[in-house]
């Protein structure tokens, strides 16, 4: 929820998963969230980076790194059609 200033008043505002795109409860505890730097073309971290969030469901069933992997090269395509 936002007031009339523009400013987010709630105190929780759940992840969702990038695999499946579930929402990671409070209670998932076996879930993480990764951020992955990014590089120039001289390999030195820019400041920017990519915050992926793996739901523990994903993790338990073994496909956490799969997942990762599939995640990041559909948004590294995406960034250099741009």
């Amino acid at each position: 929820m936002q007031n009339e200033e523009g400013q987010m008043m709630d105190l929780y505002i759940p992840r969702k998963c990038s695999a499946t795109n579930r929402l990671i409860t409070a209670k998932d505890h076996a879930s993480i969230q990764i951020n992955v730097g990014h590089l120039d073309e001289n390999d030195i971290y820019t400041g920017q980076f990519t915050t992926l969030a793996l739901s523990g469901l994903i993790r338990s069933q073994g496909d956490a790194d799969s997942a990762l992997d599939r995640l990041w090269q559909n948004k590294k395509s995406i960034a250099e059609k741009l």
